[in-house]
């Protein structure tokens, strides 16, 4: 992976967005950055960055890996067909969590089906999702990269079902300067929601591990509907 560009597509220009994009353009890759208010608002970061601001609709044009980054009750408003001009097998990342009384409201389908959050999320977009970024501080993306076998290396839970797109975003990951740890399918994605021992654990492998055999899928009352 290091040293090939891809051209990547990423969707909401907040804290983990924005800096995505800066060290995304930073290692060489294509960048394309959409937000809802439209790209004339996002002069400022793509002349910080060289990434090229696009309308929503258009930010998976021909992408390789597509980072959907926006509040969770915002998803059923993204473009029809997002992905539908995307490259084959692209890997989509969903680094979206679910917060009922602070900002999304109740989302039925998380908490009367069962579904983690990012299946929820899957079946809106219409195609697997990879869940990674949830729980990182966007500032560690600037801040915490690491050369491999540093000691100081943080590791990142990473969830998904398609085996060959969990492999790209891994390495993906791994380019940004992080270690990686396979948290299973996106029904197993509940380990690294808000309130498990994982999120927000600014650890090594072992320590992300641990963090995630220990959560429980009974969801904290602060993060229930």
């Amino acid at each position: 992976m290091e040293g090939s560009a891809m051209k990547i597509g990423i969707i909401g220009a907040g804290n983990i967005g924005g800096n995505l994009t800066r060290r995304l353009t930073a290692l060489g890759h294509d960048v394309s950055v959409a937000n809802s208010r439209g790209p004339e608002t996002l002069g400022e970061l793509a002349e910080e960055t060289g990434a090229t601001p696009v309308p929503a609709a258009e930010a998976a044009k021909g992408a390789q890996v597509v980072v959907v980054t926006v509040p969770l009750k915002r998803i059923p408003d993204l473009p029809a067909g997002l992905l539908d001009g995307a490259a084959e097998g692209v890997a989509v990342i969903d680094t979206g969590n679910y917060y009922p009384q602070q900002r999304d409201g109740r989302i039925a389908g998380i908490e009367d089906e069962g579904l983690s959050e990012s299946r929820w999320t899957e079946r809106h977009l219409g195609h697997p999702v990879i869940k990674a970024f949830n729980g990182t501080y966007a500032q560690d993306i600037l801040d915490r990269p690491r050369p491999a076998g540093d000691p100081e290396r943080m590791a990142l839970p990473v969830a998904g079902d398609d085996e060959a797109a969990k492999r790209v975003v891994r390495d993906l990951i791994d380019e940004l300067g992080f270690d990686t740890v396979d948290a299973g399918g996106i029904d197993d994605s509940w380990r690294q929601q808000p309130g498990t021992p994982v999120y927000g654990l600014q650890a090594g492998l072992e320590a992300v591990r641990k963090a995630l055999t220990e959560a429980s899928p009974e969801r904290l009352a602060d993060f229930r509907g």
